[in-house]
């Protein structure tokens, strides 16, 4: 595996060029949002209780790397929207557990549908080979969202 952190001008050029690329294409990305009035980090906590369900609002800190305080600030602001409700957790009463509600559902799939007719608008604009490496490269880079920097001794 390279050591890219210490690599030749060329990995350091290459590794610049994919965040800035990546920076960029996600914040156009967050501006396709159907739902205004939610912060990027709201739609970020719908977005992981519908890929990973319901939790706690302590788990949901974890995945959303946010202290627990302000994840219970932002359940009660989705609560206060009708897009979560919160239940007793069924072996730890002391806990609630978060799920999303239907609206919730149906605003989030708006705006999957929304983003991706952007993005697909910006692919027509891609010749069929960097069309096919953009396909190729979308594991890899799914991959680069869920990793973790590896400890280097």
């Amino acid at each position: 595996m390279p050591d890219l952190r210490h690599g030749t001008d060329v990995d350091v050029a290459a590794v610049n060029s994919l965040r800035s690329a990546v920076m960029r294409l996600g914040r156009r990305l967050k501006h396709q949002r159907v739902d205004e009035s939610l912060s990027p980090t709201e739609m970020s906590v719908l977005g992981t209780l519908a890929r990973c369900g319901s939790a706690t609002p302590g788990e949901l800190a974890r995945k959303e790397h946010v202290q627990p305080p302000s994840m219970t600030r932002i359940v009660a602001l989705l609560e206060a929207k009708g897009l979560v409700r919160l239940e007793p957790h069924p072996d730890d009463r002391r806990q609630k557990v978060v799920s999303q509600t239907e609206q919730a559902e149906a605003m989030l799939e708006e705006s999957r549908r929304k983003r991706n007719a952007w993005l697909a608008a910006l692919a027509e604009g891609l010749s069929d080979d960097e069309w096919a490496k953009l396909r190729a490269a979308a594991p890899v880079l799914e991959k680069l969202a869920h990793l973790t920097p590896a400890a280097r001794g």
